[in-house]
């Protein structure tokens, strides 16, 4: 598959790994891109601990996939690896390969700048960068990669909180400060920022923990909506979440002497109706967890 060129750390160029400026400032979005993710032998530490246990995983483009599992599996941990934000904590390091597209995301020459681009992440508890208006926050990402026509900037605010399901909501005050939505709004208004740049992949670590119900629904509803258009991984701990949202859903367990590891993987009702392990059957049925 042929990719557009992309700039990297040494000068030179190489297939695409990030949307290129004139992609993100279009309508083009990431053409002749797929999503398709893939883990091979992943292994995550901290320090000389084993976080993630020799992890292999291929992730349905186009889709979503949960990853499950008992707290302190490394599911959170193996979320930050795939958009290389683990290797930002001291004494952290990860080995296997992650690619996007084809393209070792790991590889010498790429720019982890960039793919935190492609592969854009919502955290926990709603960030919105308080020192920003609501429309500051989502232009953030693109005038940091260069798009600085305000036409331009201005249509992919819009489009960006059409998508998130927030434009109704703030369409008439832009400029007032972030943090001054409610915690359903302010984390609608993250996945607009992430969304505002074309990324191929969107991380979600728990997004729904910090959230009530009614503000849970919403955001269930805006991932089943944005699965046609992006490959999306989110970590929960509701398997009732689990089961509305995802198409595919991984298993992880925690092993005293060999760390995070993947049980099983599978198709969403698969695993949560027949799945192949007992160890998988006994955490989706609550037995432990």
């Amino acid at each position: 598959m042929q990719h557009p060129e992309v700039e990297l750390k040494s000068g030179v160029t190489t297939p695409k790994v990030v949307p290129h400026v004139a992609a993100v400032a279009s309508d083009s979005g990431t053409a002749g891109t797929t999503g398709d993710l893939v883990l091979q032998n992943l292994e995550v530490f901290y320090g000389s601990f084993r976080a993630v246990n020799n992890v292999s995983l291929q992730i349905e483009p186009r889709s979503v996939t949960a990853l499950i599992g008992p707290s302190g599996c490394g599911k959170s941990t193996l979320l930050r690896s795939i958009n290389r934000m683990h290797e930002t904590i001291p004494n952290a390091s990860v080995r296997g390969t992650v690619t996007l597209d084809g393209v070792d995301l790991y590889g010498a020459h790429v720019d982890p700048v960039r793919v935190r681009r492609v592969i854009g992440m919502v955290f926990q508890k709603p960030n919105p960068f308080p020192t920003m208006s609501i429309f500051g926050n989502v232009a953030s990402g693109l005038r940091l990669a260069g798009i600085s026509t305000k036409s331009e900037i201005a249509g992919i605010v819009e489009d960006s909180l059409k998508k998130a399901a927030l434009w109704s909501e703030v369409k008439d005050k832009l400029d007032e400060p972030g943090t001054s939505l409610s915690g359903g709004q302010q984390q609608r208004l993250c996945i607009a920022r992430a969304i505002a740049v074309r990324p191929e992949v969107i991380l979600m670590d728990e997004p729904c923990s910090a959230l009530d119900p009614i503000a849970t629904l919403k955001i269930e509803e805006l991932i089943r909506d944005l699965r046609t258009e992006y490959t999306i991984v989110i970590v929960t701990h509701n398997m009732q979440q689990a089961s509305r949202v995802s198409d595919s859903t991984a298993f992880f367990s925690m092993g005293e002497d060999r760390g995070g590891y993947l049980v099983e993987s599978g198709r969403t009702p698969q695993i949560f109706t027949a799945p192949t392990q007992q160890l998988t059957e006994d955490y989706v049925a609550g037995r432990f967890g």
